[in-house]
């Protein structure tokens, strides 16, 4: 009596495999790890006959899960525990073999116990791709408050990675499981890119579709979302190599858009187009002088006028003193038509706010209808002017061009670029010179090439200034 009462207490509290049912009988096999390689049309189960209530289910990604079926006689229900995903390497079925049967040897109350804690982590690792796209964008566009004391997006850039996000991420991914995202998934969208599946082909959106991803997936896995366990843009076969762009405008270009902007039949306002010859004489990036303010700029009837980009417009997060020449005076002093003017390159459109950081591209390129990609519906200057094509960061480079012609020295020209140096014979030329850009450093060098650069452009448009005239001879290097 009592060894059968004995015999009825470790049956209430035991674990054992459930019975698989019908379909787990039809599908019933010795796993091995080729079992777990096979490729499926539709996501498949099979269930381990040497391991009763493991089993392994594929995906049509060709992704294998490990779990194990058990019923609780404590509760009679039956339970399922996420054991990991199939790796040759690190997880294969003879390991799955082994955690299950250490789990057996657990007992009841400690086995339901694990399976509990791993319900919670499931989760989280059964997130989309598109769930934690929009938990990481919210992520990025939070504000934050940034060095200089201002409320700004964590990541100021998040709209760039949320566009590669959303393009290209998104519309093949989204739907996968997170967790489920292999290495192979990534290394296709990329070459996908390249290819042109998503348009023109580009090695540039290749790359920083990866750079998104990569940047995804590491967040998704960091302690606290453990969202997926590792990234799986790791060793990803290399790109192609980008070219550099080279493309400078000759003498005979710069006359043609310089006296093409002044045009009164063009359909660009002429605030851009301002803005257009401003990035030419002073070597700005679009987005830092689009931004100015008026005071932001200093002694502008003296003999050391300046321009000071605050941080937050700068590529690299710090503060630019950019000298003006004469002729970004002259500039600047017709883009200010009113004194009550917010910004120096008002929006003709939006009173109060600055043209839009893609208008100089836009006005140069031209634009498109919505419905018909190949129709032009404004042709752009470059078109209009007769001019083979260029970006408004190519009157950067033609700058600089323009500069070491005249003899400056790379490491002068590299501070009016704001490049980031390196050491080379005791002057800090950035790892860029040669290749595209010509370079500079402190303040009266800068102002010296920016001035230099200002009379050349004076010789090639055939504009003089008074005060230019004044001058006897234009300040080049020595």
């Amino acid at each position: 009596m009592v060894s059968s009462l004995r015999s009825r207490n470790h049956m209430d509290t035991s674990i054992v495999p459930s019975l698989a049912g019908k379909r787990g009988r039809n599908s019933s096999v010795i796993l091995t790890d080729r079992t777990c390689e096979k490729r499926v049309a539709k996501r498949t189960k099979f269930y381990d006959r040497k391991c009763p209530g493991l089993y392994v289910s594929i995906t049509t990604a060709g992704v294998a899960t490990f779990s194990f079926k058990f019923t609780d006689r404590q509760t009679g229900k039956q339970r399922t525990g996420w054991l990991g995903i199939y790796n040759p390497e690190t997880f294969t079925v003879e390991d799955a073999r082994s955690k299950v049967y250490g789990l057996k040897g657990m007992g009841g109350n400690s086995l339901a116990e694990t399976f509990r804690d791993q319900k919670a982590a499931k989760a989280k690792r059964g997130k989309t791709v598109a769930e934690i796209i929009d938990e990481r964008i919210a992520w990025m566009k939070t504000l934050v408050k940034k060095p200089d004391g201002e409320m700004r997006p964590r990541l100021e850039s998040w709209e760039n990675t949320a566009s590669h996000l959303n393009r290209f991420i998104r519309p093949r991914l989204g739907k996968k499981l997170a967790m489920e995202v292999t290495k192979h998934d990534i290394a296709t969208l990329s070459n996908d890119i390249v290819e042109g599946s998503f348009g023109v082909p580009s090695l540039s959106n290749a790359r920083h579709m990866r750079k998104a991803a990569s940047g995804l997936f590491n967040w998704a896995a960091e302690a606290g979302r453990d969202y997926v366990t590792a990234s799986p843009c790791v060793n990803l076969p290399k790109l192609d190599p980008e070219h550099p762009r080279t493309r400078v405008l000759s003498e005979d270009e710069i006359r043609m858009f310089w006296h093409g902007l002044d045009r009164n039949d063009l359909p660009w306002d002429r605030k851009t187009r301002l803005a257009l010859k401003f990035e030419l004489v002073t070597m700005l990036r679009s987005r830092e002088l689009l931004g100015a303010h008026p005071d932001e700029l200093f002694d502008l009837d003296g003999d050391n006028p300046r321009f000071d980009v605050p941080l937050k417009r700068v590529k690299k997060r710090r503060v630019i003193q950019q000298p003006l020449s004469d002729l970004a005076v002259e500039i600047i002093r017709e883009a200010l038509a009113s004194v009550d003017q917010q910004f120096i390159f008002e929006s003709p459109v939006y009173k109060g706010q600055p043209i839009h950081r893609k208008a100089m591209a836009a006005a140069l390129r031209g634009t498109k209808h919505e419905t018909n990609k190949d129709k032009t519906k404004t042709p752009g200057l470059c078109e209009l002017l007769g001019l083979k094509p260029f970006t408004p960061h190519d009157l950067r480079r033609t700058a600089a061009t323009l500069a070491g012609d005249l003899g400056f020295d790379d490491a002068w020209i590299a501070k009016c670029l704001d490049h980031v140096a390196s050491k080379k014979s005791e002057q800090i030329v950035p790892t860029v010179t040669g290749k595209v850009y010509s370079h500079s450093k402190r303040m009266k060098e800068k102002r010296a090439v920016l001035d230099g650069v200002a009379a050349e452009l004076r010789r090639i448009v055939g504009v003089p200034l008074a005060k230019a005239l004044e001058q006897k001879e234009p300040r080049v290097a020595a």
